[in-house]
């Protein structure tokens, strides 16, 4: 993820770069795209280190960045460090304590001293195996590292300590086989079932909006569908989490807005994901390692993003009901992909649109009251709900939250 962009921008990289329905009638879109995952793995208390297993906690995390601004990440909602620049060190894991923050890191010999540190709550594999790996400077790439190799790399950190989970994050063929970043193994997808059983949490990046390849460019449901891969992939017996991005990296000119970020989490959390982590470093127009916190529009976005994600934690760490809801979309071309989750006396219905376009969309819930409305939530106003069926409209990329209470009081 990080050396890749970087290879990117510097120009040292040698390999390729990444980069029919009748008028009136309603379509009705049950297809695996839309689909959320009907079970969740096991939560985080298989690790006695591990992150939080309280019902209201969940990741929301950033890529490499200096501990230095762990408290301005904390300012917007992010609670955990993925990777530390040639670390973890002492100086590191000290800055990362004094903010709470936690962090998944190597394990080196400075990790390995530290098992008992609360601080860490997990170990990581190098990023990115199943690319193309670097010959050194000058020298190419050869072929990614092998499955079996990440698997042995996964027992030997367990045996040094099975308290924490180990996260392996992978990259964009994940979502896209065309991806000739894997040099050899490019339209080898048969590899990543293979690779999940190499960790504990199971992570990928693609950023669409910010992609150079026409395959990819603005295609936002690939973040979708790398979830979902995984969540198959891994058979639902890893947790999986994703990359979202946030900045323009290394774009001259594109750059995700605050729409785009909103659509890509709820797409990831939808479909299955259990945690986010933002990818926040940019090299156009001139290299920024934090550029999310030097973008004041896209910083309160975030912040606000991650506030509505936590308050509904305790909902999204509940399992999926399989048939929860159905929705139709009166534009074919503009699917709505959903998840279901009830939470007490309520049920939730997230969704978000699948495609640049506008729809308006009717959702038909399994069970409701004699007499409901829908609350939508962080819009401050409500639907009305007949039949148990309820409609509404979607903008391009839009999100909408629903809260039905099932059993109000009398």
């Amino acid at each position: 993820m990080f050396f890749e962009a970087l290879t990117r921008a510097t120009g040292t990289e040698t390999r390729p770069t990444r980069r029919p329905c009748s008028a009136g009638l309603v379509l009705w879109f049950v297809f695996l795209l839309c689909l959320a995952p009907a079970s969740l793995p096991a939560d985080y208390s298989a690790w006695k280190n591990g992150p939080s297993a309280s019902p209201d906690y969940f990741p929301i995390a950033v890529w490499l960045q200096s501990p230095a601004r762990a408290a301005q990440y904390r300012a917007a909602g992010i609670n955990t460090y993925v990777g530390l620049w040639r670390g973890p060190t002492e100086e590191q894991l000290a800055a990362l304590r004094a903010t709470d923050m936690k962090v998944i890191c190597d394990q080196n010999a400075v990790g390995r001293r530290h098992l008992d540190d609360p601080t860490i709550i997990g170990w990581m594999h190098g990023d990115e195996p199943d690319n193309a790996q670097s010959l050194g400077e000058g020298k190419g790439y050869g072929p990614p590292i092998l499955p079996e190799k990440i698997v042995e790399d996964y027992e030997r950190i367990r045996a040094v300590d099975p308290t924490r989970p180990v996260l392996l994050n992978l990259g964009q063929g994940v979502a896209w086989d065309g991806w000739h970043g894997r040099g050899v193994r490019t339209n080898h997808p048969e590899d990543y079932p293979q690779y999940v059983k190499g960790g504990d949490i199971v992570s990928f990046d693609i950023y669409p909006v910010v992609h150079d390849r026409p395959a990819v460019t603005g295609k936002l449901w690939f973040v979708a569908r790398g979830v979902e891969r995984l969540v198959s992939w891994t058979e639902g017996r890893r947790i999986v989490w994703n990359c979202l991005e946030c900045t323009r990296i290394s774009h001259p000119t594109a750059k995700p807005t605050p729409q785009h970020v909103r659509a890509e989490a709820w797409m990831s959390l939808i479909h299955g994901s259990r945690g986010l982590i933002y990818f926040v470093h940019e090299w156009q127009p001139k290299f920024n390692e934090a550029a999310l916190l030097s973008d004041p529009e896209m910083l309160a976005a975030v912040t606000a993003l991650n506030k509505q994600i936590h308050r509904l934690a305790p909902v999204l760490n509940q399992p999926p009901l399989a048939d929860g809801a159905r929705v139709v979309t009166d534009n074919p071309e503009v699917p709505v992909a959903t998840t279901t989750r009830r939470l007490g006396d309520a049920l939730y219905v997230f969704a978000v649109g699948m495609r640049d376009g506008s729809t308006t969309a009717t959702f038909t819930v399994k069970e409701w009251p004699d007499q409901a409305s829908v609350e939508v939530l962080y819009e401050d106003r409500a639907l009305p709900l007949g039949k148990g069926a309820f409609r509404d409209t979607f903008k391009p990329w839009e999100v909408h939250l629903y809260r039905i209470a099932t059993r109000p009081d009398r």
